[in-house]
């Protein structure tokens, strides 16, 4: 039995964003990834703005980030939507950044409307 907080579902850009990266980088986004899911640790899943969120990875000198979303919409599971990545070597996050997480989630909730 799983004892995850939630599932989290990757869109195509956080995909290509995740294939893009050397292989140890990679085994270790994914690894927080499945870390944070099992509990609440904001070094490795915050809150950035509104409904944007982070998943968190400091590696090889270097920030992996990638952005996500909740859907709480479905029957059964709780849902984290990762939108896409950026690496970056400070610790801030740029805005623009934040802007297009929000704008994709908004394009996801309406496609999930139309689609019902």
């Amino acid at each position: 039995m799983d004892d995850y907080k939630f599932q989290v579902d990757f869109l195509n850009e956080a995909t290509e964003f995740l294939d893009g990266l050397n292989e140890k980088a990679r085994k270790k986004v994914l690894y927080n990834i499945w870390k944070a899911r099992m509990g609440n640790d904001k070094q490795l899943f915050k809150k950035l703005q509104d409904e944007i969120w982070e998943f968190r990875t400091l590696y090889s000198k270097k920030y992996y980030r990638l952005f996500a979303f909740w859907d709480k919409t479905g029957k059964t599971d709780t849902v984290v939507i990762s939108t896409h990545g950026i690496v970056k070597k400070t610790g801030k996050t740029p805005k623009k950044e934040i802007d297009k997480a929000e704008i994709i989630r908004k394009e996801y909730f309406k496609q999930k409307a139309k689609n019902k």
